[in-house]
């Protein structure tokens, strides 16, 4: 009788055992919204700079896109070395009066609060040569790749891309005949804060005119290439 209880009361237990674990993946999936590990790494500082200039925390890239805009006009005006100088007096003007401020205050309340940068001045700020040689070897990544392409247009591998590139520095030397460097820095910024707000809002219409300007685009340059001697033959190998 004993050996038949046990014999009954077995499957119960592995057919409770067996349904429990099934409930373990679930539970630790994490709420459904959640992104995956793999996902939230290797989006990083992208997704960072994707809500930045989309606007989606307006008082972070407010103060982004005002600092760098200053930044960019004072440097249109004055020189990078007195730009530069105003920014570090500015700076140190800001840091000595809050501590000679807070040192004024604990004199007076007789309080020993220290320091009032300690817990920044405590932060380890040293990088490690592990992750230096992290961040070289991703910019020689891109590095080797700008080589590649600089030697592919210049050595006219490709003989499109080539005359591409001369077109576009054709146009560039009248655009740099009426702005200088700043000027185009100034523009690129405004661009970049100001373009992929309107394009998600307006995308339907834009991906529209930009469809129609591609088609038009490619069938120019297949009506180039098709006149061009030796393309169409490299084509066709």
């Amino acid at each position: 009788m004993a050996e038949s209880s046990a014999a009954t009361q077995s499957p119960s237990i592995s057919s409770s055992s067996s349904g429990a674990e099934p409930s373990a993946p679930g539970g630790g999936g994490g709420s459904p919204g959640a992104c995956p590990a793999l996902g939230a790494k290797s989006c990083g500082s992208s997704c960072a700079v994707h809500d930045l200039i989309f606007w989606r925390d307006v008082k972070k890239t407010g103060v982004v896109f005002g600092s760098t805009l200053i930044v960019l006009l004072s440097l249109a005006a004055f020189s990078v070395i007195s730009v530069l100088s105003y920014l570090i007096l500015a700076l140190l003007s800001v840091t000595i009066s809050f501590r000679v401020y807070k040192s004024v205050i604990q004199a007076v309340q007789k309080s020993e609060e220290g320091h009032p940068f300690k817990a920044y001045l405590d932060v380890d700020m040293t990088l490690s040569s592990e992750a230096f040689h992290n961040y070289v070897n991703a910019a020689m990544v891109h590095v080797n790749k700008a080589l590649k392409l600089i030697i592919r247009l210049f050595l006219v591998d490709d003989l499109v891309d080539s005359l591409k590139l001369a077109v576009f520095m054709w146009l560039m030397t009248y655009v740099g005949a009426v702005f200088n460097g700043i000027t185009l820095l100034i523009l690129a910024e405004l661009l970049i804060f100001s373009v992929p707000i309107v394009y998600e809002k307006y995308k339907t219409q834009i991906d529209h005119y930009v469809a129609i300007a591609r088609d038009q685009t490619k069938s120019i340059v297949e009506k180039i290439q098709a006149k061009l001697p030796g393309i169409a033959k490299k084509k066709a190998d």
